[in-house]
């Protein structure tokens, strides 16, 4: 078992919780997560199943291959799924030393293809089907950084151990097997997120992706906000859809608080447009609405009353429908309230957004280039992909 961690809610310490005989460890702090990964990875004995959207052939790239590299050199089966879009930078042949010592390393995705729009978003590590470790991080440099480096990523990882590792483990086997076939299928791919279920306990995965129907992280949503009082969202991309816009305006409506956390510096700008864009719509209802400024933001945390989301997905178009992305679901007041108070300590170093603020933003120049932004963000992106691979008009 890995070590207790502090429990205190400050940024950069862990915070350790015991739900449904899980251990739950969230880790902020960039330096410690890597800490994590790569003691996970050199103190695994039978198998480690790896899936990043980015694995980055860079300092900390490597050293994570490495730890690999030798995990598979004293008989550890080691098995790489890498997105093949997010890790575009990376040469194939970053891997050969993993595949020299026996392991595996394949790439999601087809180049040319319509099927290339589809991303493999998920960020996770099993070892010894005992141990899982996912988040919205990946394996670069910035994601690793001491949160004071303005370029660092701001996200954090979750450590599990206890039985809802064993639903994991069953959703990595599913998507592996897909890939081990001569001509993975998408329509298969599709079947088999939107069917994919792990029980009804308070620790359970939720898997999103290119499903015709919604799938199980975005049905999981929506059903979470049918009757949601309080709502706090730390998200490195908001640009939800009109219906997930508005079941949040529903929130306030009914009397309910919805509280966002986003961010003030990226790597794309038209996704923060995007973002500012919807601002008028929360504000106007009572939203409050802060953005990040230390770093950039990159969490994926969603607590709805007592219910944490927290993985590889953003509250935006792409997540909900396009890229596959894991999110594992933990209902618990104590964590949910835990969680609520990380994301009002991101807001005390955030600039919030009052309606004046967004007011005397919202010059006409600047709502042509967030209208500009949505268009790209949220209609030619995903509505592309979706008719490209489906044939359907937007799901809400």
């Amino acid at each position: 078992m890995l070590p207790m961690a502090n429990i205190d809610p400050p940024l950069t310490h862990s915070h350790l919780s015991e739900i449904a005989g899980n251990m739950i460890w969230l880790v902020p702090s960039g330096p410690e997560r890597l800490e994590r990964v790569l003691a996970t990875i050199n103190n695994a004995k039978r198998e480690l199943n790896l899936i990043f959207y980015i694995f980055a052939q860079d300092v900390t790239g490597t050293r994570v291959r490495d730890a690999l590299v030798n995990a598979a050199n004293r008989g550890v089966a080691v098995t790489v799924l890498l997105d093949s879009f997010g890790s575009k930078q990376t040469r194939d042949g970053f891997f050969k030393p993993l595949r020299a010592s026996g392991g595996t390393a394949k790439w999601f995705g087809t180049r040319w293809t319509p099927q290339y729009l589809i991303r493999n978003h998920q960020k996770l590590l099993i070892a010894d089907r005992q141990v899982a470790i996912c988040g919205g991080f990946n394996i670069a440099d910035d994601y690793f950084a001491a949160p004071i480096e303005p370029l660092a990523w701001q996200d954090i990882g979750v450590v599990l151990q206890g039985p809802a590792v064993e639903g994991i483990c069953r959703w990595f086997d599913t998507l592996a097997g897909w890939m081990e076939a001569k001509r993975p299928r998408f329509r298969d791919l599709r079947r088999l997120i939107h069917d994919h279920q792990d029980g009804s306990g308070p620790v359970r995965w939720l898997v999103g992706g290119p499903t015709a129907r919604l799938s199980p992280w975005t049905r999981g949503l929506r059903s979470a906000l049918v009757d949601a009082r309080q709502v706090s969202l730390s998200m490195g991309y908001f640009s939800p859809n009109t219906g997930f816009l508005r079941r949040l305006g529903r929130v306030l409506r009914r009397g309910g608080q919805v509280d966002l956390v986003l961010p003030a510096h990226s790597d794309n700008a038209a996704t923060i447009g995007a973002s500012r864009l919807l601002y008028g719509y929360l504000l106007k209802r009572g939203a409050t609405i802060a953005e990040f400024e230390p770093s950039r933001l990159h969490n994926k945390i969603c607590v709805i009353d007592d219910v944490v989301l927290i993985g590889s997905a953003n509250f935006d178009i792409r997540s909900l429908y396009v890229n596959i992305e894991l999110m594992l679901r933990i209902e618990d007041a104590e964590m949910a309230n835990y969680c609520r108070d990380f994301i009002a300590a991101q807001r005390a170093q955030s600039t919030v957004i009052t309606p004046a603020l967004h007011q005397s933003r919202a010059t006409w120049l600047n709502r042509a280039r967030w209208a500009m932004a949505w268009l790209v963000v949220g209609i030619i992106d995903y509505g592309v992909t979706r008719r490209l691979n489906f044939g359907l008009p937007p799901a809400d």
